[in-house]
């Protein structure tokens, strides 16, 4: 006797299929809101630090700059660690939107903290004007750079870019704050770096509309410090200083 039933139409293996698809998608979702939310706070901490920088001397900065690495940076790294852990275990492109901003940012405090003389500079300790390169950074996160090879946790050549238009921001505004403090010869040594920057900046071929955006701002950063520069300038303030930094 035939059945009056009619056959499925849909395998239910489909939906088992996405269900535990979307499952495992809510679970790493909120592992890694877990791990950006300790990882924000610590750069929080770095940048509370940071903006101290705008109301101390240089005499008196080294102090602070350890502090900045010891309560700020070094707690963030042990996170990015955790983070690069566990992340590489996924699809990098699926999930990098999730902690993209927490690691330029982090960069970012790492590039103003090392050009102030901070970040281990151990053959010319205290030294101002260093660029970390991004193979430095990567070494001191202790996670890859750039990866091209293989689906894992790495920084990326545009977080360090973007990094890089903060750094400029930062020094900008120390400039002026510096002025303030009575020492012009930073003032004048942020101006020289800033506008090496911006001319290396213009040999980049930039695609990305993001990047181009934040790389063509720098432009505005060097003008508010040629502006300050200038005012000196005017006021014969800075004749030592143009000698030093020629």
């Amino acid at each position: 006797m035939a059945s009056n039933s009619a056959p499925a139409m849909i395998d239910p293996a489909i939906f088992q299929f996405l269900q535990s698809h979307a499952e495992q998608d809510i679970d790493v979702n909120e592992k890694l809101s877990q791990i950006t939310t300790v990882l924000n706070r610590q750069i929080s901490t770095a940048q509370g630090y940071l903006s101290r920088i705008h109301s101390t001397p240089t005499s008196k900065i080294q102090p602070l700059l350890s502090q900045i690495e010891k309560e700020g940076i070094q707690p963030a790294i042990s996170s990015i660690q955790e983070l690069g852990k566990f992340a590489s275990s996924y699809p990098y492109y699926k999930y990098n939107h999730r902690w993209s901003r927490s690691i330029q940012n982090l960069v970012a405090v790492m590039l103003v903290t090392a050009w102030l003389g901070g970040m281990g500079n151990e053959s010319r300790p205290g030294e101002q004007g260093r660029l970390l390169r991004i193979e430095e950074v990567g070494k001191i996160l202790e996670v890859p750079i750039n990866l091209t090879d293989r689906d894992e946790f790495h920084v990326t050549i545009e977080e360090y870019i973007l990094a890089m238009t903060d750094l400029t921001e930062e020094l900008s505004r120390l400039a002026m704050n510096s002025v303030t403090m009575g020492d012009i010869n930073l003032t004048v040594r942020i101006s020289s770096f800033i506008k090496d920057l911006f001319a290396g900046f213009q040999l980049l071929n930039l695609k990305n509309d993001i990047l181009r955006r934040r790389v063509d701002a720098v432009k505005y950063h060097v003008k508010k410090v040629e502006d300050v520069i200038y005012d000196l300038s005017l006021r014969n303030l800075i004749p030592e200083a143009k000698e030093e930094a020629s």
